[in-house]
């Protein structure tokens, strides 16, 4: 009996497998293909292989999509947002789970009420928030750097905060006394001791808030412009979807070229991904 348990498990296991893996396959064998082959044979090899070449070529060089100003915006926007994210979060999540005043209390269940709020409730009064800030202090937050990364900084600090308040309250204080006694400052303290040691949980950060911020459309939809000089590779997508004209060949293989970054980073720290995650979900 225990054995039928096991091969049923595995079977449903490999189903789901093949579920989440074929999206994958799909992009991958229509990459190589013209627009016309992909809609009459969307599952089939492609005919010409040396297609993917020409496809590639075609996005890169594409005058209207910008791929490579495209490409710098999204790393630009990417990498300051979570150096922000990780070291705000971090400092803020420190401050709640070591803190016993009656605020940190409030401030912990501020962050969490937060992350229930969707984001649709929030984006017309977030523009017109950003219209008024910009009018008062001279600083444009529309269709700048600023404004998409004090967004993302926002809307990600609420999950960071959580999962790193989970893992500093499993680090023992006796550290920071230590430290203290030897007559360090709370913000030495901190940086020398607190921080190294959030390196895991701080990796889980960067990989759940990089793939959203690096394949968000509709926050940077909203506040940056379509035919701005800032944007990022999903709205450069766009221009290769028209009212009566789609471009399969070319969307396709622009959002092969934009995975690639995000499935190195995955590769490279999923070993921490599993670990910070089970770290600040249990431990306090």
């Amino acid at each position: 009996m225990a054995k039928k348990k096991d091969l049923l498990l595995e079977l449903l296991t490999a189903f789901f497998a093949l579920v989440c893996v074929s999206p994958f396959y799909l992009l991958v064998i229509n990459i190589g293909k013209s627009s016309t082959e992909i809609i009459t044979d969307p599952i089939g090899w492609p005919e010409d292989p040396g297609r993917l070449l020409a496809n590639v070529t075609s996005v890169t060089g594409h005058s209207m999509f910008s791929f490579w100003n495209a490409l710098r915006c999204s790393v630009t926007i990417t990498v300051v947002s979570l150096v922000l994210l990780v070291v705000l979060s971090s400092m803020t999540a420190w401050v709640i789970a070591r803190g016993r005043a009656w605020w940190t209390r409030f401030l912990f269940v501020f962050f969490l009420s937060a992350m229930v709020i969707p984001f649709q409730a929030v984006m017309l009064p977030m523009l017109s928030t950003y219209r008024d800030i910009s009018d008062l202090v001279g600083i444009p937050l529309l269709r700048s750097y600023e404004g998409i990364v004090l967004a993302y900084l926002g809307f990600g600090s609420s999950l960071s905060v959580f999962i790193l308040h989970g893992f500093i309250k499993g680090i023992p204080y006796e550290l920071e006394e230590a430290a203290m006694i030897d007559g360090s400052s709370p913000e030495g303290t901190f940086f020398r001791i607190i921080f190294p040691i959030l390196r895991p949980v701080q990796v889980t950060v960067l990989i759940l808030n990089g793939i959203w911020i690096w394949n968000d459309f509709l926050l940077p939809s909203l506040l940056l412009s379509m035919n701005g000089e800032i944007k990022t590779l999903p709205i450069a997508f766009a221009s290769f979807i028209g009212t009566y004209v789609k471009q399969w060949d070319l969307i396709l293989t622009a959002a092969f070229l934009a995975m690639i970054p995000v499935v190195i980073l995955f590769i490279f720290l999923q070993r921490y991904l599993i670990k910070g995650m089970v770290s600040g979900a249990v431990k306090g």
